[in-house]
């Protein structure tokens, strides 16, 4: 099993960043190894694992735990690939709650939410916030976005709307990039196009009025990088800015200062589960690669249902 996890180490993280492939490597693989590295990778059994996973959570988180089990997931499925065991019994298992160290995920509720957009109306972060509670892109999504990937519906094709404008029934945003090594999104899945509801429509259309008014204050300092989310001279936003600016807002709607953005991203699976949507759209349209990441990581609340996140969206916020 150690090898495997090598073998994974050594193959199987291109495109991730540095950091997260240190935790791999120095916190996750050395937990792994003190429990399974020398067990042959044929005679691995779905005990073992349940039994090692078991064990770190004796002592370790419960996220930290879950990454454990994903890793010794992605491992074995690569070595399944290349015909060196026959299935993957780590898939079999699901992994334990661990010691609940570190800062439990939270969500906002509708009231808290509505307060929260009406204080960032006007602020530099309305549409940061607006888009990221209403689509759900991560944060590293939402630094990445393009202006050319705000796109209208028109004739049959998507323009730019920087080309077509905002005046049109059908707005979407390709979530193609990110701010990751690499520049791809978190997973495959996570690419996706998501309808805009109106009410971020409204929020973007403001803003690119106000990012020209910066464009103009800066002249020859200006850094045209396309991007939609940018500084006040065109350059990406920096995250510890963003989430300073983020807790003002925050303080500003009544809800303290021990938020931050990527909470709208639980908001958001939240809302839609109290509305009616199953947990399988809200995996697709969150980009997570299973279910159970939607279920265990970010539900607050989950009913079974059928309808579509823009239209749920534009229900709630109008």
């Amino acid at each position: 099993m150690g090898d495997a996890l090598d073998d994974w180490l050594a193959a199987g993280v291109n495109g991730v960043s540095a950091r997260t492939v240190s935790l791999y490597r120095d916190t996750i693989g050395k937990a792994l190894r003190e429990e399974l590295g020398t067990v042959r990778l044929t005679e691995l059994t779905a005990g073992d694992v349940q039994g090692a996973l078991a064990a770190l959570a004796a002592r370790l988180s419960s996220r930290t735990v879950q990454i454990a089990h994903n890793v010794l997931v992605r491992a074995i499925r690569q070595a399944e690939r290349d015909d060196l065991v026959g299935r993957n019994v780590a898939a079999l298992v699901k992994p334990p709650k661990g010691q609940g160290a570190g800062r439990p995920s939270k969500s906002l509720t509708l009231e808290q939410a509505v307060a929260l957009m009406a204080a960032a109306r006007g602020t530099r972060l309305e549409a940061y916030i607006t888009l990221s509670l209403l689509t759900a892109l991560r944060a590293e999504e939402v630094r990445a976005l393009r202006w050319d990937h705000v796109v209208a519906w028109v004739a049959g094709q998507w323009e730019p709307v920087s080309e077509a404008g905002f005046d049109h029934e059908q707005l979407a945003a390709f979530v193609w990039r990110a701010d990751r090594a690499g520049g791809d999104t978190k997973t495959p899945r996570s690419r996706r196009t998501l309808a805009l509801p109106r009410r971020c429509v409204e929020a973007l259309r403001e803003h690119r009025v106000r990012q020209a008014e910066d464009r103009l204050a800066a002249g020859p300092l200006w850094q045209d990088r396309g991007l939609v989310f940018a500084s006040s001279v065109g350059t990406p936003m920096d995250d510890h800015n963003v989430r300073r600016q983020f807790r003002v807002i925050t303080e500003a709607a009544g809800l303290g200062s021990e938020w931050v953005p990527r909470e709208l991203r639980h908001t958001f699976v939240s809302l839609l589960s109290a509305h009616g949507v199953p947990v399988e759209a809200i995996a697709l349209l969150a980009g997570h690669n299973q279910t159970s990441t939607t279920e265990l990581v970010y539900r607050h609340q989950i009913v079974p249902a059928l309808t579509r996140a823009a239209e749920v969206m534009g229900e709630i916020f109008g």
